[in-house]
């Protein structure tokens, strides 16, 4: 995607990410993690602000800074990243809060065409897997590299 992001610090893995959200709040620190599950091949995508104390995601944070399309696109760039280094992997993704699973399903809607050239999109409805349609509010988000 030809949108403006954020420069990315990743570890060697390419299983996380860190960058600094920059608007009216000031700068955030911001994680995405992405962790195997207990499927093959299936990897949970994590993201939030980074907990000073911790070091951890903080994914119920929600810090408004003004610069929501920005930091989607870091955090899509993330995913591009992981899934050139491991191309049979399934990524799984919801928000926390629901909140955040509305800016992220409006996102997809709103770069859909261009995502769909490179990944398969799926959301989850009713505990069943389909298609992504726009304008459907999807519990979470699935996409596998083409």
């Amino acid at each position: 995607m030809k949108l403006p992001k954020y420069p990315l610090k990743a570890e060697k893995s390419l299983m996380v990410f860190e960058f600094t959200s920059d608007g009216p709040k000031g700068q955030i620190r911001k994680l995405v993690k992405y962790s195997e599950t207990n499927l093959k091949d299936m990897y949970n995508l994590a993201f939030g602000d980074r907990d000073e104390e911790s070091g951890e995601i903080d994914d119920k944070s929600i810090s408004n800074n003004g610069d929501s399309d920005m930091v989607l696109a870091t955090v899509v760039s993330t995913v591009y990243a992981f899934t050139e280094r491991y191309p049979d992997s399934w990524v799984f993704a919801t928000g926390s809060p629901k909140a955040r699973t509305r800016l992220y399903r409006r996102g997809l809607t709103k770069y859909l065409l261009e995502i769909r050239r490179d990944f398969q999109v799926f959301g989850l409805i009713d505990d069943e897997w389909e298609p992504f349609e726009k304008d459907v509010n999807y519990e979470a988000f699935l996409v596998k590299r083409k």
